[in-house]
């Protein structure tokens, strides 16, 4: 760079610069000599490029989950549209300067990223890339269930058995689901899951809900892989609570039915059960006439209810233990196979006597009471019976200890 050279004559003290001009001889004037650019000849100092990082890159095939993240280096973002044909996806600058994605991406689409930014003089710099979404072979979908017979309803109040059952449209990879499984409890509970088959899974804590509880359940399995080709199709939530924790304890051998509200006794009812023994179907099947031990948790309830042993396979005329087709009042299910806290008005031996084919006989005020007083998802726990109930007839979920519940 060409410089010029100023001279300044005068005193300078013992600390500065000296420069000898000429040779001057000791005790002559001193002189300093400083420099300083020309302002016209200085050379413009260089400018930074704008660096810009696209996620998704560009080319690659991701899930539609994926957020879209922009940012500009050595510039400020100055634009940024994402589109896909005429849809384009909405999105926001983020307190560090980059863009961000809000709106929802769909399954097999292509999408074009055009930013533009400006760099520290000024001058503005776009960049364009592409990238696309997987295309599932299968979509799933997630629905919450209170059992196999009805869903759950969303809000709704059940008893302290009632697992949180989530059922996909069909199977899924089971790791997969359980990881965009959220299931949040106040009070916070630990729990497991148990699938029932490859498509419907089960979440229960350790003991009994307290009544009171609420439980939100969220399932993030949209752009989730699920399976070879499945994924999820939606996002889905529910949210419940547990009503006061009624557990009803039916004694095989003492014939009583005694009905605990928050652990203090509220009702004793006299009641028969099944009259034991077995017999064979009309199409070889077994069928006992005990009535299944262990926790049983309420299913449904029905004003009345159609009963005949043809239900249950019992369909000769002949055979003793045949009856026909009659409207039973106050029905309250436990299994899917058939046992129900039912009404009996002909069964004299309520307290006495186990006579039943397998359900929980009462009387008709008793029964209208059960009816009228307990929750899908209440607790009847039928002890001392010989034969155990299976986790699969019904929610037998409390059956299995809970350090063995889901292996």
């Amino acid at each position: 760079m060409i410089q010029r050279r100023k001279v300044i004559i005068g005193t300078l003290s013992a600390a500065a610069a000296v420069v000898t001009i000429g040779g001057s001889a000791p005790g002559s004037a001193n002189a300093e000599t400083t420099t300083e650019a020309d302002p016209q000849e200085q050379a413009a100092a260089p400018v930074a490029p704008v660096r810009f990082s696209v996620t998704p890159a560009s080319g690659a095939a991701v899930s539609p989950a994926t957020p879209i993240v922009v940012t500009a280096e050595d510039g400020i973002l100055q634009s940024v549209t994402v589109t896909a044909g005429k849809v384009r996806i909405s999105g926001s600058v983020q307190a560090d300067g980059s863009w961000q994605s809000t709106g929802n991406l769909a399954y097999g689409k292509t999408y074009k990223v055009v930013a533009t930014a400006t760099d520290s003089a000024g001058v503005a710099t776009a960049k364009t890339s592409s990238f696309t979404t997987v295309k599932p072979q299968h979509l799933v979908e997630a629905t919450f269930r209170a059992n196999a017979m009805s869903l759950l309803k969303k809000g709704h109040a059940y008893g302290a058995g009632q697992p949180v059952i989530i059922a996909f449209s069909r199977a899924v990879n089971k790791k997969a689901a359980e990881k965009a499984i959220e299931i949040t409890t106040s009070p916070a509970v630990e729990g497991k899951f148990y699938w029932a088959d490859g498509r419907t899974v089960h979440w229960r804590p350790e003991k009994y809900w307290t009544g009171g509880t609420s439980i939100t359940v969220n399932v993030r399995t949209f752009g989730v892989k699920l399976g070879s080709g499945v994924y999820g199709e939606k996002n889905a939530s529910t949210r419940f609570t547990i009503g006061r924790q009624l557990i009803a304890v039916t004694d095989y051998k003492a014939h009583l039915t005694k009905v605990y509200i928050n652990g203090k006794l509220v009702r004793t009812m006299k009641c028969s059960l099944g009259k034991g023994g077995s017999t064979t179907g009309a199409n070889g099947q077994h069928i006992s006439y005990w009535t299944a031990g262990g926790p049983h948790v309420v299913l449904s309830k029905e004003r009345v209810h159609s009963m005949s042993s043809a239900s249950y396979g019992i369909t000769d005329p002949n055979d003793p233990n045949y009856y026909g087709a009659e409207d039973i009042e106050y029905c309250t299910r436990i299994t899917y196979s058939g046992e129900f806290l039912h009404a009996a008005p002909w069964n004299h031996s309520l307290g006495r006597a186990n006579l039943s084919h397998g359900c929980v006989n009462l009387s008709v005020s008793d029964a209208k009471w059960v009816y009228e007083n307990f929750l899908i998802g209440d607790v009847v726990d039928i002890k001392k019976s010989p034969r155990p109930l299976p986790i699969w007839n019904g929610l037998g979920d409390w059956t299995v200890s809970y350090d063995k519940y889901g292996d």
